[in-house]
């Protein structure tokens, strides 16, 4: 039996995670037409929960091929406000844009992972942590942008939470490893009683 993980991931904050907490894996990030698949499944109005758990499916599924016989962690995270779903922002002034949508709002992150091993879900998890962000003007959504910069254009949400991205929020609720993007705990107790840890 195989023991290698893989992670279907380029997510820098995933890989630091799962590297912090000792787990050891190969990287290898999935090519999926994310965009395509979110249309097609809003198209047919699948609940943005439904959305985030197949893309998780479909990065792992795709990177298993890639890895006989491994197990292989897909992941995903989307933002849903007021109805709308957000995807990363590509550039600064989408960054600025993010953050004018959810001042003073309180939006959802829907975390999902999964692990796949020869193109079958053995595990799923999703769950979603709830923010508040603090009502924001001009000046400091500016300020906030030239102090982190590009940074801002890793996350759906334009922030890192562990880092300056604190100061957006009024209130947090929900698992903090799940807000960077991986529902780290249930992965673990998934991972160790496999006896993969």
């Amino acid at each position: 039996m195989s023991d290698q993980l893989v992670l279907a991931s380029g997510s820098v904050s995933r890989a630091r995670m799962l590297r912090d907490a000792g787990v050891d894996c190969v990287i290898d990030p999935a090519d999926v037409d994310e965009a395509a698949v979110k249309q097609d499944m809003l198209a047919r109005a699948i609940p943005a929960t439904d959305i985030a758990m197949a893309l998780a499916v479909e990065k792992a599924k795709t990177v298993s091929t890639r890895h006989p016989g491994a197990w292989v962690i897909g992941a995903d995270q989307m933002l849903a406000c007021d109805g709308d779903l957000f995807d990363k922002p590509v550039d600064l002034t989408g960054a600025a844009d993010h953050l004018r949508r959810l001042s003073g709002k309180e939006h959802l992150l829907l975390s999902a992972a999964c692990v796949v091993k020869d193109g079958a879900i053995c595990w799923s998890s999703l769950e979603t942590p709830r923010l508040v962000m603090r009502v924001l003007d001009d000046v400091f959504i500016g300020d906030y942008l030239a102090a982190v910069g590009d940074d801002a254009l890793l996350s759906v949400g334009a922030y890192q939470l562990e880092g300056r991205g604190a100061q957006l929020f009024d209130q947090v609720d929900g698992d903090f490893f799940s807000i960077l993007g991986l529902p780290l705990l249930p992965l673990l107790a998934f991972l160790r009683a496999q006896d993969l840890l």
